[in-house]
């Protein structure tokens, strides 16, 4: 018998990553439910073979693994209390395993794992790296915190989504992970293209120094992939908002303040990312950010 054959997974939230996390694990034969409050996002997911259900807690009801794929902490709180409340979460059910890929709090993740687990059902916080393209193709990199019990049972649909599972440790490890890594993001934005602006004033045109960059040791992911990719070409679709990069920032720098950990460099990042200084909007696609055709790296307002 395939791991898939009588596994049902949900789905909640069908957005962009959602839809496209369905999307693969229907491919890899899975029976796929889910929910999203949109009509829209319920009509194209149930056209892709997803069949969607009238509510988040009607999806616990007939899920094994639960896929969450929410915009903030609260929201996943709010979704396992409607479980919970609905009776579906609670002692002497079959274990069920909730796989929360929001980017999340390390805290809120640990509270909702310990509670259930000590109703016999599991949480995992597996945030993801990869955005719309990388959910599609079932080409995801999940940053994984959860107890090993919990993470063998999600394994396979984990495994479905993502080319590269890293369990980091126990319960709040994974979005500590993901956490510090789009803080690196925001400030590779930053300084990447404060490099690429000062090469093109100087006489060397943007693309002719990235090749350079990514030859010697100044590269990151942004000036091998988004640069290239989003912003020389100017379609500034990467399909991650400005909006979602400022939300990481602040719970970086929240967990930052948390530990008692000092984060100058993030913190002038995020003054630079703030809309009065950037002049982004929080729906505008982050890669904005990177035109080297417009400052944005002067700080209009002091912090």
């Amino acid at each position: 018998m395939a791991e898939t054959d009588e596994v049902t997974v949900g789905v909640i939230g069908l957005g962009a990553m959602g839809l496209g996390m369905g999307l693969s694990l229907v491919k890899a034969g899975f029976t796929v439910t889910g929910y999203d409050p949109a009509d829209g996002a319920r009509r194209r997911a149930e056209a892709e073979g997803i069949a969607p259900l009238a509510s988040a807690a009607a999806v616990f009801g007939v899920a094994d693994v639960i896929v969450l794929s929410l915009p903030t902490a609260q929201h996943v709180e709010t979704v396992i209390a409607e479980a919970t409340e609905a009776g579906w979460l609670a002692e002497g059910i079959a274990p069920k395993v909730v796989i929360d890929t929001s980017t999340s709090e390390a805290a809120v993740s640990r509270r909702l794992s310990a509670t259930l687990d000590a109703h016999g059902h599991g949480f995992l916080d597996a945030p993801v790296s990869g955005g719309p393209s990388g959910a599609a193709s079932g080409q995801l990199s999940v940053m994984l915190g959860g107890d090993p019990r919990w993470v063998a049972q999600g394994m396979p649909a984990l495994k479905a989504m993502a080319a590269r599972i890293i369990h980091v440790g126990p319960s709040g490890s994974g979005n500590v992970a993901k956490l510090v890594n789009n803080m690196l993001v925001a400030s590779h934005m930053v300084t990447t293209v404060e490099a690429l602006r000062l090469a093109q004033a100087s006489g060397v045109e943007p693309e002719d120094a990235l090749r350079v960059i990514n030859a010697a040791t100044g590269r990151s992911a942004l000036s091998e992939i988004h640069f290239p990719t989003w912003v020389l070409p100017r379609s500034f679709n990467s399909g991650f908002s400005t909006g979602l990069m400022r939300k990481d920032l602040r719970l970086a720098r929240a967990l930052a303040a948390e530990v008692g950990i000092a984060t100058p460099m993030a913190d002038r990042a995020a003054a630079l990312w703030d809309e009065a200084n950037s002049g982004l909007s929080d729906g505008d696609d982050f890669m904005l950010m990177g035109d080297p055709a417009v400052d944005r790296l002067t700080e209009k307002e002091k912090p």
